[in-house]
């Protein structure tokens, strides 16, 4: 019985499977993703949660306990100068595990197991300042100004004007005693007036 041996062997002897967690928890931290098999997944949190762990201490005992284990001494820099920033809001789970299908040639179950530090650390947006009277914009002189009729206002108006001159001038009597008429018959009245002076009356 294995009572107490935490763990999975992997069908691997205990120096391959340590070097190979070693390379994984390496390339994980230095490229904030990997893909690999479910089973190796699974035991690779643990080793990345302890990483991360450590360079959250961030003294020189976690610092030498993470080079013994992390291949590359630029990754353990790295991680030991972003962990404050990147994971000190929350407290273990350092890790995310999404299943990816199955592999095509052995059907293997395959995931994808990233760091979560990028949901948690956003860009912060620019606050929007409140409009008071005081910064709010003086009103300029044509806003103020009174707006002018509209062009169609104005055709209408010059229609109507229009109309009522011709309506004036159909609806007007045709007095005999006008001017009008009193200039047309004038001359009439000339005419019969004027007389020969070589014809006498019998």
């Amino acid at each position: 019985m294995r009572h107490r041996k935490s763990g999975v062997k992997l069908n691997r002897t205990t120096s391959h499977r340590q070097a190979m967690f070693r390379n994984m928890v390496t390339s994980l931290l230095k490229h904030d993703r990997i893909k690999t098999t479910d089973a190796k997944a699974k035991e690779l949190r643990r080793w990345a949660d302890h990483i991360v762990t450590l360079a959250k201490r961030g003294d020189l005992h976690a610092r030498r306990m993470a080079m013994s284990i992390v291949r590359e001494k630029d990754v353990v820099h790295k991680i030991f100068e972003e962990a404050s920033e990147r994971f000190g809001s929350i407290n273990g789970g350092y890790t995310r595990i999404v299943k990816i299908g199955r592999r095509p040639g052995d059907a293997a179950a395959m995931t994808l197991v990233e760091l979560v530090s990028s949901d948690i650390v956003k860009p912060t947006k620019a606050k929007k300042t409140k409009r008071t009277a005081e910064n709010k914009p003086a009103a300029t002189d044509t806003q103020l100004a009174k707006p002018e009729p509209a062009a169609s206002e104005t055709t209408d108006t010059v229609a109507d004007d229009g109309l009522e001159e011709a309506d004036a001038v159909k609806t007007a009597p045709d007095d005999p005693g006008s001017d009008t008429a009193e200039a047309d018959d004038t001359p009439k009245k000339e005419s019969n007036a004027s007389v020969d002076p070589g014809v006498t009356n019998k």
